[in-house]
């Protein structure tokens, strides 16, 4: 997500994670699957006892009535004994649910599903759960008026995830720290596309009606997952690399300035690529789709193709945004961070990219960048790696004092040290789920330096530290 476009687009008391009062406890563990994984931030979200290894979503939306129906089936392995297990959904109507092809009870409670096996689910068992489930579904609005979940667009709708809004539109365990491979069918009206994660493996018309079918191989985070319908300009080309690049664009928003950005895309992922390692995915893009922007005004780092939403009076994107939510690609969707406490392992990361970018590409210093930052009061809220409350968790000091860290470890180690612990982190961590902790212990165990005192003042440390 880009900062300078919504400086709290994840804020939230969200329904589903905290109330006015304070953070709820997370249900303790228990012999079947807890009802959150305990976050920091959002300790409801995600489920405990299991983990999802496939998603496959099979859906059909109708703009005109708005009526989404699907079917998901879930791949799982048991951690432990599961005679009862949660999964996230907001909204929507349940229908049959099925465990291993036998009949399951279920029962709602907010947005928990609760399932109930014919047959409890032994510990290390791989199981596979089936929910079919239809209705309107809708946005999940954060307490400082943003929106994410299943947002409507006047020709279609786009999914919008992070933190938890993909519980809009298919049930699931629904934290970052379990990631799967996805396969997600969609089927449209004629005339519409549906533009998903991943490669397009099919696409068949039939009785006035388009099933678009993509296919995610590498480990993704639910927030992440996206489905876009409307009417689009497809534009397919490759990098230099011979990396495939498909690009969705509403025709109302294909103006040559945002052409002129997407056709950039090559050059940045082949850019990032030698910064940071082979790009993470088989496959990258983007979605740039007309959304209202009392809706929703921010660009997202959805996985091989981020959105960029736009209205009649412009776009969020532009080329250091561009250049923020493709290096995301590395940090945040392949090198993903355990809980939302550690955000700042996305957006640290990325806007550093954008300073590295502008100063490599006759813009400002990264020098420059960091003394502007330095001087930014709203910098020195919290520390990066402690936003506190649920409602900081995209606050300046996650994008750019987080940038300002990584800034200070390139100083005390150098510049090549600096890119080496950088890229090793990418590709050691590649596909995996990270925090604070292992990420200064890779910066020390690479550079051979104690970086301790930096990190207690950088990273942990209260208040606007001396003039650097």
């Amino acid at each position: 997500m880009h900062h300078r476009l919504l400086r709290a687009a994840l804020s939230g008391l969200l329904l589903v994670t905290a109330c006015a009062a304070g953070r709820p406890s997370a249900s303790p563990p228990s012999a079947d699957g807890s009802s959150g994984v305990g976050d920091p931030l959002f300790p409801l979200a995600g489920n405990g006892g299991y983990d999802v290894s496939h998603y496959g979503l099979d859906l059909e939306y109708d703009p005109a009535t708005r009526l989404l129906r699907g079917t998901a089936r879930i791949t799982a392995r048991a951690t432990r004994g599961l005679p009862t297990f949660n999964l996230d959904l907001s909204g929507l109507d349940v229908g049959k649910v099925t465990v291993d092809g036998a009949a399951a009870g279920s029962s709602r409670a907010g947005t928990e599903l609760t399932v109930r096996p014919a047959r409890a689910v032994g510990s290390g068992a791989e199981f596979t759960t089936v929910v079919e489930y239809s209705g309107v579904p809708g946005t999940i609005k954060d307490a400082d008026g943003s929106h994410e979940g299943w947002v409507r667009t006047d020709d279609g709708a786009v999914g919008l995830g992070e933190p938890v809004g993909s519980m809009a539109w298919f049930p699931g365990d629904n934290h970052p720290s379990d990631k799967a491979a996805y396969d997600i069918k969609v089927t449209v009206p004629e005339g519409l596309t549906a533009v998903s994660n991943g490669e397009l493996t099919d696409t068949r018309t039939t009785g006035g009606r388009s099933t678009f079918t993509w296919h995610s191989a590498e480990p993704m985070a639910s927030y992440l997952a996206t489905v876009a319908i409307g009417k689009f300009q497809v534009t397919r080309s490759a990098t230099a690399s011979g990396l495939p690049v498909y690009v969705a664009v509403d025709p109302r928003e294909a103006g040559e300035d945002r052409s002129g950005v997407l056709r950039k895309i090559p050059q940045i992922v082949d850019w990032e690529s030698g910064l940071f390692g082979p790009y993470p995915f088989s496959s990258t893009g983007a979605i740039v789709d007309r959304v209202d922007s009392g809706t929703v005004n921010y660009a997202l780092e959805t996985q091989t193709k981020p959105v960029f939403p736009g209205d009649r009076k412009g776009t969020t994107l532009d080329e250091p945004t561009l250049v923020h939510e493709l290096a995301h690609q590395w940090f945040g969707d392949s090198v993903t961070p355990r809980t939302w406490q550690d955000m700042w392992l996305n957006e640290g990361f990325a806007t550093y990219t954008e300073w590295l970018w502008d100063e490599q590409h006759g813009g400002e210093s990264v020098q420059k960048h960091f003394d502007e930052t330095y001087r930014d009061d709203a910098q020195w809220a919290f520390p990066p790696a402690d936003p506190g409350k649920p409602e900081n968790v995209s606050d300046a000091p996650v994008y750019g004092r987080g940038a300002m860290v990584l800034h200070k470890v390139r100083q005390a180690v150098g510049d090549a040290p600096f890119f080496a612990v950088l890229r090793g982190w990418a590709t050691g961590h590649r596909g995996g789920n990270v925090d604070s902790a292992e990420f200064t212990a890779w910066c020390e165990k690479q550079s051979g330096k104690d970086l301790s005192g930096l990190f207690a003042v950088w990273l942990y440390g209260d208040g606007r530290p001396k003039a650097p």
